[in-house]
Parts: C-alpha cells; structure tokens; sequence
C-alpha cells in the first residue's frame, strides 16, 4: 500500500486489479486493490468500505471499481482483517481494529482527498475514519449506513448471549457461514457509538437507503442526516430497494451519486 501518485514513482509498480499486501505495525497483512488516477483526470480518491463479514470483491465495489477505471479515476478497494484475502483472525477483530485497518491503508496508499462510500457497517467505519482524518475526508456516500449496530442491532438475550459465551452464532442469509459476533467486537462497537451527539463532518454526505431493508432500518439514515453538522446532506430513499442495493438500478444510484461529487 505505498502508491501515491500516478505515473512519477510508486504507483509505477502496482498493476490494476493485482492484490497486494502491507503489514499494519501491531496488526494483521492487509489485502487491497489500487488503481491510480491517470494523467491530468481530477477528482478524489474513491474508497470502498465493505460490510461486516464481506469484503472488496462485492458486487458494488467491483461496479464501483470498473466505473472509476473508465473514468481515470483513483480508487481503494480493501479487505479488513480477518476478511477476504486479508491475514488475521475474523474473531479476534474489534470495529476499531477495522478503523484502524483502514486508516493505515489510506494514509499509506493514498494521497490528496477522499470519498469514502461505506456499505452497512462500512457505513459506521466509513464516519469513524471520517473523524479520524477531517483534513483528508472530503465526502461521504452510505449504503444502508449501519452505525451504533451494536446497541440497536440485537436484542437484549443476544447481548446477554454475548457476554455470556464470548459470542452469538446466528444464521447468514449471505452466506453458508454464520454471522458471529463477538464479545471484542460488540464491546468496541458500544465504545465507538456516534448518534447520540453531533457528528463533527462538514463535508457532502449522501446515504441511499432501501425501504425494503430487514437489516438496518431505512430510519437510521435519517437519523444520521440529523446528526451530521454539515448542510450538504441528501438521503435518497428506495421503496423496493433491500438491504443490499447490489441490482442494476441501485447500483446506477450509486456510481451517479459518486459522480456528481467530484
């Protein structure tokens, strides 16, 4: 992760689409993607922030991916640790551990400034990181932005469950996997909570969100528009739409959302 600028030094080296890996001091060997911006294209750099217990090959950020190399456009695709091609144990990582995975990446990668697009949680790192780096995050884009998931997101059995047996086991709809949680994890998450005050961001901030959504209340990205103190926020509600927003239209939402911001 030690690109910088188009076509003068680093970035010479590193090929689209190849994955490659750079060690987080204190951390796992995280896995990302870098395409560089080609000669005299403007605009930000795009970073991808996938979900929980996903990761950079998704359906949006591979759209997402290809539209910005059509563009000439600088784009990050990453895998937490624990995630995708990323080294690490998924059940030893914390949300701060993935904050912190991401910050690296960006500062270590990456120059100039940024539009972070989160999916789910993404959408909470995406705010997290966001406040980490205020003189470099220019713009935000929320896919069923799931912040303060931990405190919201489960029932108080499953809260017991987890503090109990150090974890809860539930079944996936996405994958074959279970969707673990943990207590590291869960602890991190209710110590990083945001909407209970002010969101200190003064940039562009566009959510979309589907209406039809079982996993993360379409209300929350209205919450998070109360929330945030700058005034250039839009919420764009899909009725059909479900969690995933990965269909042709959703995505077309998506990349013209990332387009009109620059």
């Amino acid at each position: 992760m030690d690109p910088r600028l188009r076509g003068d030094t680093q970035t010479d080296k590193f090929m689209e689409d190849d994955i490659h890996y750079l060690d987080r001091p204190g951390g796992a060997s995280l896995a990302y993607c870098y395409t560089p911006p080609k000669p005299g294209v403007k605009g930000t750099v795009l970073v991808f922030l996938p979900g929980y217990m996903s990761d950079m090959e998704g359906s949006k950020a591979l759209a997402l991916d290809a539209w910005a190399k059509q563009q000439g456009r600088a784009m990050l695709r990453l895998d937490y640790a624990g995630c995708g091609a990323s080294g690490g144990k998924f059940e030893n990582q914390s949300l701060i551990d993935w904050r912190d995975d991401v910050l690296f990446l960006i500062d270590k990668v990456t120059s100039g400034s940024i539009t972070l697009i989160g999916s789910s949680m993404g959408g909470w790192l995406m705010l997290l990181v966001a406040l980490s780096r205020p003189m470099r995050i220019k713009n935000l884009v929320g896919i069923a932005a799931a912040p303060d998931f931990t405190d919201w997101g489960f029932t108080q059995e499953q809260k017991m469950t987890i503090l109990r047996d150090g974890k809860l086991e539930e079944v996936s709809e996405y994958s074959d996997d279970p969707y673990v949680t943990t207590q590291i994890f869960w602890q991190s998450g209710e110590t990083s909570r945001l909407l209970h005050k002010e969101i200190a961001f003064d940039g562009a901030v566009r959510l979309l969100h589907g209406q039809n959504d079982n996993d993360v209340p379409w209300e929350y990205s209205l919450e998070i528009a109360k929330k945030i103190r700058s005034d250039d926020v839009q919420a764009h509600l899909i009725k059909d739409g479900d969690h995933r927003l990965s269909r042709d239209q959703d995505i077309a939402l998506l990349i013209d959302a990332v387009s009109r911001l620059g």
